[in-house]
């Protein structure tokens, strides 16, 4: 007997149009267009991609911060989009994302210790964790040690960190919940080179400990290949090309990716 396994991620034919003034008229401009791919558990879909490609509104979409105007979205087997109520809380512990400014991503009002924990606060309930203080600041310790931050950092708001240690900040609090899915959102493209190969190699090391499974957006393409299992790579809202990592960076099919690999330097060693 078989049994299907399906995909952690499967965007079916989406698109997404958002009306637009031009003049005195309304138009709908399509900002994803007919796209289809599929993530499975426990590897790193590159989406890569020029600013204006597409590939944060199909982020948003897999999230289900936006929905998507035709086509479909599962997380997990769950449609995004038309989740509500108690699956979509669910759904919510099972993704979570890392965006691109580590500065606007935090609340200046709040300690680390309450935004690491502010997750399972929220899914009290659902996950039965113990949320007095002590239990949640020894929460807070073991993530903040996974991302190698100091326990001396919990009592500090984030105007006292850089940008690099805010990002850790930021991927401590995505961890809280155990999630299957992370999207990176351009995570590094706001450090400095040195930095971001830090956090690069600490997505790579965090994988490795959990079985995570990643959609990393960049418009680097030597930092998806490096990251990234497989590649997608978008071009004005279309996906025009997919495959293995490696194969698809050594002999791209069109010129569009041949014109991001020339466009984007190398990686550092510290890096690559």
């Amino acid at each position: 007997m078989y049994h299907l396994v399906m995909a952690l991620v499967e965007v079916d034919a989406v698109w997404k149009r958002y009306p637009r003034r031009a003049g005195l008229r309304t138009e709908m401009q399509t900002v994803v267009e007919d796209v289809s791919l599929s993530v499975e558990t426990g590897e790193t879909m590159g989406l890569v991609g020029e600013s204006g490609s597409g590939k944060t509104t199909l982020a948003r979409m897999i999230l289900g911060l936006a929905k998507p105007s035709r086509g479909s979205v599962h997380v997990n087997g769950t449609d995004v989009a038309r989740a509500s109520g108690a699956d979509l809380h669910h759904l919510r512990r099972q993704m979570q994302p890392v965006f691109q400014d580590p500065y606007a991503a935090l609340n200046p009002r709040m300690t680390v210790l309450e935004i690491v924990t502010e997750p399972l606060v929220i899914h009290r309930h659902e996950t039965r964790i113990k949320t007095d203080r002590a239990s949640l600041r020894t929460k807070a310790e073991d993530l903040l040690r996974e991302v190698g931050l100091e326990e001396s950092a919990l009592g500090r708001h984030p105007h006292e960190f850089s940008g690099g240690q805010r990002q850790r900040i930021n991927i401590a609090r995505a961890l809280a919940l155990r999630p299957k899915l992370l999207i990176l959102d351009e995570p590094v493209s706001a450090l400095d080179v040195s930095v971001g190969a830090q956090i690069v190699n600490l997505l790579r090391q965090l994988q490795r400990e959990h079985g995570l499974t990643y959609v990393f957006i960049s418009h680097s393409m030597p930092l998806v290949r490096y990251l990234s299992t497989r590649i997608a790579v978008m071009e004005r809202g279309r996906l025009v090309e997919t495959g293995d990592a490696e194969a698809l960076c050594a002999n791209p099919r069109v010129a569009y990716t041949r014109q991001l690999i020339a466009a984007t330097p190398e990686l550092p060693a510290s890096v690559a």
